[in-house]
């Protein structure tokens, strides 16, 4: 059995040797692939070129890269020497590389190009340790005298490789040796996390964190050997790299897309995966996608569409209320839910059938006709994108976690999904809903998430006062999320402890759901709830600009330029009204949860500014990007 991800990884090169195990773009964009034997003469003479540069066993190494099929290659180099990789995104910025270089000791760093080249140069005397840069990409001989100039040696990614190989021919069982001395709790890398304080934390992950779901998500989501998986998300972020971890147990493949519509689109027909992981905000885009397109089509395929996904929706809430798998928080009862469910589950099978003869089918076919499940983590799933989806016949499978559990806790069962939660603890995994006082609370009963398991951090790198604050001597997590279980175990998220909004009146509010609700309008695409400490609640609102520009043109409103649209009243009205309609008393929102103000901007949030590199809004960031508008929002 294996006890190290690189030892995980040479059997399956054992067992599979010519099942591709990614698939990347060459310069024409065409999709090619590479087998786990191939990846495997690669990851080992890369770490054979690594230890010529002195690192091994306890060895930090920077890697700074975006989504290309180099980063596994040194991933699993790295890891086989013993060494930790300390990633990060390409959208970086040159204070938080800095950091978590210096912070980590990094002696040698991985960089995909010239551009984080110039980062690293110019905050060099930051960084103590670090001595060796390999870039992926090859910088211009500029750069490389301003590099030599700072001190820093620079070499080429593929020189790296080419040296690897010819030591591995002199010993070619190098790599073999050095991953098989590998430990179960050794650390494997140090994923850098700032969560809402922008207080950066180097989350220790260990070999064994990570296996502990590898080995156990299998039993839950049935992925095959020779199965394709399509990379959208930030390869370094804990999501999707157990994602690739978990392909590597099935002896699956992996193909590196950009979660950019029209992008991911085209290669989802390309390459037409079984699965994706992604986070909501995705599958969000995917179903704005949609309803622009019948929007823009209108007449009667427009009423068609909208009553087909009416009739998919019903057609799939009766089917789990007669399978059982509506989320029980104590008051459900399975037998009179068959009962009542069953006939009309009947009933509005054939025309479910007949909306997926005449629409739904068009739609899937641009998931490429073999797509399996989508995988969505990283934040809740709105229920209207899970409604959608379920309507159309696509089965996703939310889940749940941390960056400090790397990341899995819970995942929906392929087998039984239970839509509205986040499935069920996986195996070996505690998870317990505790009150203030720290008492554990029945199902049904909303509190803060607990959690315990062997996929649970080390600690902080470097941090004991920091880690002492979240995990307890007996290795008990405090998630700092709030959530609800059900009488069979699964899992409802309901918001962040850390977010919760405490008016004056002492009113305690979750913002999520109350953004998830106005997203659902047509016409707005992002929100973020505001009000701690004021009287009332407000909202920064980023609207929808195709479907707001579309309902201008039909209203004969005058068009200059987008942000002076957003400043006609009518446009103001517009929102208005969705705003009051959405969040009110009919939808179960309390007189204090109302939108009393808000502001609309122009530009959407973005990865590396408002939103983290998940896509969920950084709400300390929007804080202090939009002081001035905020503080209009609250004046008397």
């Amino acid at each position: 059995m294996a006890n190290t991800l690189t030892q995980l990884f040479l059997e399956r090169v054992a067992l599979h040797p010519e099942t591709s195990a990614q698939f990347s773009k060459n310069g024409g964009g065409e999709f090619v692939p590479i087998s786990y034997a191939q990846l495997k003469d690669t990851v080992a003479a890369f770490a054979s070129g690594l230890a010529a540069l002195g690192v091994g066993r306890g060895s930090n190494v920077g890697l700074i890269a975006d989504n290309r099929k180099e980063w596994l290659a040194t991933d699993l180099a790295v890891l086989g020497l013993g060494g930790a990789d300390v990633p990060r995104g390409c959208d970086a910025t040159e204070q938080e590389i800095a950091y978590i270089l210096d912070w980590s000791e990094c002696v040698v760093t991985v960089l995909e190009n010239e551009k984080q080249l110039s980062k690293v140069v110019a905050r060099k005397d930051g960084i103590r340790a670090l001595k060796i840069a390999i870039l992926m990409d090859m910088a211009g001989p500029e750069a490389l005298a301003k590099a030599k100039a700072a001190g820093l040696e620079v070499k080429a990614w593929q020189d790296v490789l080419a040296d690897g190989k010819a030591r591995l021919a002199k010993d070619p069982t190098f790599y073999d040796r050095e991953a098989a001395l590998g430990k179960r709790d050794e650390r494997a890398t140090l994923i850098y996390t700032s969560g809402t304080t922008g207080e950066p934390k180097g989350v220790e992950l260990t070999h064994g964190n990570f296996l502990h779901q590898a080995e156990q998500i299998l039993d839950i989501v049935h992925i095959k050997t020779g199965d394709v998986f399509l990379s959208v998300l930030p390869v370094w972020h804990s999501f999707e790299r157990i994602a690739q971890y978990m392909i590597m147990a099935a002896g699956a493949g992996v193909a590196y897309s950009k979660p950019i519509g029209a992008i991911m689109l085209a290669d989802l027909k390309a390459v037409r995966p079984q699965w994706m992981a992604s986070v909501p905000r995705i599958w969000e885009s995917v179903k704005d996608g949609v309803y622009r397109n019948i929007n823009a089509a209108g007449g009667i395929k427009k009423a068609l569409f909208g009553f087909f996904v009416a009739v998919g929706a019903l057609h799939a809430h009766f089917r789990d209320m007669t399978m059982g798998r509506l989320p029980d928080f104590g008051n459900r009862s399975r037998i009179l839910d068959a009962l009542v469910g069953v006939l009309p589950w009947l009933l509005l099978s054939p025309v479910r059938a007949l909306g997926h003869a005449l629409v739904f089918h068009k739609i899937l076919e641009k998931l490429g006709g073999r797509f399996i499940a989508g995988i969505s983590g990283g934040g809740a799933l709105p229920p209207s994108v899970d409604r959608f989806f379920g309507a159309l016949g696509v089965l996703i499978l939310e889940g749940y976690g941390l960056t400090e559990t790397a990341p899995v806790l819970a995942v929906r069962e392929q087998d039984r999904p239970v839509p509205g939660t986040v499935g069920p603890a996986i195996f070996g995994t505690e998870i317990v809903i505790v009150d203030e006082t720290g008492k554990q609370l029945p199902a049904g009963h909303k509190g803060l998430i607990k959690v315990r398991g062997p996929q649970v951090m080390k600690g902080y790198y470097r941090k004991p006062d920091l880690t002492a604050k979240v995990l307890t001597k007996d290795l008990w997590l405090d998630t700092g999320d709030l959530g609800m279980l059900t009488r069979d175990g699964c899992l409802r998220i309901t918001g962040r402890a850390k977010d919760t909004i405490v008016l004056l009146g002492g009113e305690n509010i979750e913002p999520l759901p109350i953004e998830q609700k106005l997203c659902e309008s047509d016409y707005i695409q992002q929100a973020m709830v505001l009000g701690q400490d004021k009287r009332f609640l407000t909202a920064l609102i980023v609207p929808n600009q195709d479907a707001v520009m579309a309902w201008a043109k039909e209203n004969e409103l005058p068009i200059l330029d987008w942000e002076t649209l957003l400043k006609q009243p009518e446009v103001q009205e517009l929102v208005d009204g969705e705003v009051q309609g959405l969040v009110s008393a009919k939808n179960g929102f309390k007189a204090f949860e109302r939108i009393f103000r808000f502001k609309l901007l122009p530009v959407p949030f973005e990865v590396g500014k408002e939103l983290s590199a998940k896509q969920e809004v950084k709400r300390h960031a929007v804080n202090e990007i939009y002081a001035a508008e905020i503080k209009a929002l609250f004046k008397e």
